[in-house]
């Protein structure tokens, strides 16, 4: 047998078996790309509900897909741990907090643009969300209800109430 011959005999088993783990690296590859969009694309979808579990659930995986190895998405885990540092300070409060946790959340968001190739600029990802007043509006209904239910509870406050109906008397 010639070295031709060996070399021949070699691809046959080898090609196959090259082909495989070239396409486990490859699939494995678009996946991690396709968990680390899917938390870009859901991060930007709730931009304007920051409380909605969806938001908060998807911060929390950011750490899981981001690698600190890599420059680009260091930076990106460096601008969570920013904005995670404001979400627990307790010392800033009012429309300050809610400013600064505007820019920190924006600064996140331009990270991972750049990490995933979308062309979004800081104004783009602060002003092109849209979110209706009614949903605020029902936001705060719903945060009064439950207050006041509590205070009831707590016995903080009495439940009102008026008899209109005397039941008649036989």
């Amino acid at each position: 047998m010639t070295i031709s011959d060996w070399v021949m005999i070699l691809a046959v088993f080898l090609g196959p078996i090259v082909a495989v783990q070239l396409t486990k690296f490859l699939d494995a590859k678009k996946e991690k790309r396709q968990r680390k969009l899917d938390i870009f694309k859901t991060l930007m979808a709730t931009r304007s509900y920051a409380t909605s579990w969806d938001h908060v659930m998807t911060l929390n995986r950011i750490d899981l897909e981001f690698e600190l190895a890599q420059p680009k998405e260091k930076a990106v885990v460096e601008a969570w741990k920013q904005y995670l540092d404001l979400l627990g300070d307790k010392t800033i409060t009012g429309e300050q907090w809610g400013t600064k946790r505007v820019e920190l959340l924006v600064e996140l968001l331009y990270k991972m643009a750049l990490v995933l190739d979308y062309d979004f600029d800081k104004t783009h990802i602060k002003n092109s969300s849209y979110s209706p007043m009614v949903h605020g509006n029902i936001d705060a209904q719903q945060a009064k209800i439950r207050e006041g239910i509590l205070e009831i509870l707590d016995g903080k406050r009495g439940l009102p109430m008026n008899i209109t109906n005397w039941p008649e008397q036989s």
